[in-house]
């Protein structure tokens, strides 16, 4: 039987009046990989602190008995004396002006290089390229100690984790098995909930109608007339009362079925969107944008030259490329942000018409923390105010949660609340920069359906492989200081990144044999002792025929 290596009993923590959790017991065994999961706001990140022991609880107790490293989300840290680690994932050190991906790497590096067996790790990939990510999954897999894991990501959560905690209303469920098994277990119990609340309308609404019946019976159940006599009167008075008794107790009876009858919560259901985002003012032309680089550098550093791309209106295009090679620098330029350490020469081209809105990392600039969600989305509101509750409703703040004030929202809630003013603006082209960072599993799910609808234009920076597959068209790349564009999904660019590979390979192969035959002609030109002619004239035949078929794939 596995060992336990953290333990808990009773945790609370409440912030104000709001109960932000309370478990009976949650622990953690030597070789567990835990998915810790739950919406925005729901407590997560404050969950795993309290367990590392950084914050503490209102009550109950956390036991530890192994160290703890811990992999946060924000920040830049020290990547750790542990030199094979630090080149590993090239964390850069401390220094001025570092990505979000090199400060990602730090902070992988120091947590991995503490030599802890219990590892908690918050939103480990962001900001990570499609390189780090492979290789995170790959040190996650290999880690020798037990794993807490906040993430995003469903491909890391789906290689690695063997338990899911589902965090919702402050308490925790423990699923046993894989993401893909919770996912399933979870859409089992929305459908089972949509069901039994089903169930329990309809026999609510047949016990009203019964009773409806039933009183409309005893209206007509008639007294006996005045004239009647004695006797007739006595007969009609015992058949009212009969009746009227049988009516009561099949009255009294329907009520109380509908007192005890169990009460169902209507599941929730996200509204539809019925309005289509970002065509209120169209590009009608072929291209939103043309974009030319001369050069581009940053920190004395060459990112781009003599390069450049075109942004077909009514695409959705993915921009990638390793962490530090200018995406954000690149997004930034189109919108005219330029930064001081940054120079470029060369010339953006928008459409005329083009309406252009930018999702930044840094989005918390953009809203005014003393205003509530609903006052920094109508801010600058092309819709009206039913049209961006239901936006905001997608994206996972609903109700009254749209009064709450910026300043209290979580990470997560503060970049819905960015990306919903955004999408409500008048628009009709977006950059986002790494949009599903910080949010919940289920609100980036909502987010690919809104974003896959879009009637305008898009470019986007994402790490997250399943967001990329899902939203774009066609692919921009950083590669070697160019800008290379591939029509069709991540998946078609990868496929003819790989076709161009063995092209490469086989024209290499093929300059190899002529360099051999060019050797062979001149022997067989000028025989030096010991050659046979023969020979040599069979073995130039033989690379001419290698050569053929080579250059016929």
């Amino acid at each position: 039987m596995a060992k336990w290596i953290l333990d808990t009993t009773e945790l609370t923590l409440a912030f104000g009046d709001r109960l932000l959790l309370q478990t009976d017991r949650l622990t953690v065994f030597e070789g567990d990989r835990i998915g810790l999961i739950g919406e925005n706001g729901a407590g997560k990140t404050t969950l795993l602190r309290i367990l590392a022991g950084e914050l503490p609880a209102d009550t109950g107790a956390v036991r530890c008995l192994v160290p703890v490293a811990v992999i946060h989300q924000q920040g830049n840290a020290e990547p750790g004396e542990d030199r094979q680690v630090g080149s590993l994932f090239r964390a850069p050190g401390l220094r001025a002006g570092l990505s979000g991906g090199e400060m990602t790497r730090n902070r992988i590096a120091g947590a991995l290089a503490a030599g802890a067996r219990l590892l908690m790790a918050d939103e480990p990939t962001t900001d990570l390229d499609e390189e780090g990510q492979r290789l995170l999954r790959k040190e996650l897999k290999a880690f020798a100690g037990s794993i807490l894991l906040i993430s995003h990501d469903r491909m890391l959560l789906r290689e690695l984790c063997t338990r899911i905690w589902y965090l919702e209303d402050g308490k925790i469920t423990d699923f046993p098995g894989g993401y893909d098994a919770f996912m399933a277990e979870r859409l089992r119990q929305r459908e089972r909930a949509a069901f039994e609340y089903n169930q329990y309308r309809s026999e609510q609404k047949r016990l009203k109608e019964s009773a409806q019946r039933m009183a409309e019976r005893a209206s007509r159940v008639k007294k006996a007339p005045s004239r009647m006599g004695n006797s007739e009167a006595r007969l009609h008075k015992r058949e009212w009362t009969d009746s009227v008794l049988q009516i009561s107790h099949a009255k009294r009876t329907l009520q109380n079925r509908m007192e005890h009858l169990e009460v169902r919560e209507k599941p929730r259901a996200l509204p539809e969107i019925k309005m289509k985002l970002g065509v209120l003012h169209p590009v009608e032309s072929r291209n939103a944008l043309e974009f030319r680089c001369e050069r581009m550098a940053a920190g004395g550093r060459v990112l781009l030259e003599d390069t450049g791309f075109v942004l077909p209106t009514g695409s959705r295009t993915a921009l990638t490329g390793p962490n530090g090679c200018g995406k954000t620098t690149l997004l930034r330029i189109l919108t005219g942000q330029t930064e001081k350490e940054i120079s470029w020469q060369g010339r953006v081209r928008p459409n005329p018409k083009l309406r252009l809105g930018l999702f930044d990392q840094h989005h918390e600039s953009t809203l005014n923390p003393d205003q509530s969600i609903l006052e920094n989305v109508m801010r600058e509101s092309a819709f009206p105010e039913s049209f961006a509750r239901t936006v905001m409703a997608c994206l996972g703040l609903s109700g009254e949660a749209v009064f709450r004030p910026v300043r209290e929202l979580s990470g997560g809630e503060k970049a819905k609340t960015a990306l919903g003013r955004l999408l409500l603006m008048d628009c009709n082209a977006l950059l986002l920069d790494e949009p599903t960072n910080h949010l919940d599993l289920f609100t980036m799910e909502e987010l690919e359906k809104l974003l896959a609808g879009y009637g305008g234009t898009l470019l986007f920076v994402s790490h997250d492989e399943m967001f990329l597959r899902k939203i774009s068209t066609r692919t921009v790349r950083f590669e070697n200081g160019a800008l290379k564009t591939f029509e069709g999904s991540p998946d078609t660019s990868k496929k003819e990144e790989a076709r161009d590979t063995v092209q490469e390979n086989l024209q290499l192969e093929i300059s190899r044999l002529e360099m051999q035959m060019a050797v062979l002609s001149a022997r067989m030109s000028a025989p030096k002792k010991g050659d046979s002619p023969d020979a040599l004239r069979v073995e130039y035949m033989n690379l001419a025929e290698k050569i053929r078929e080579l250059k016929a794939k």
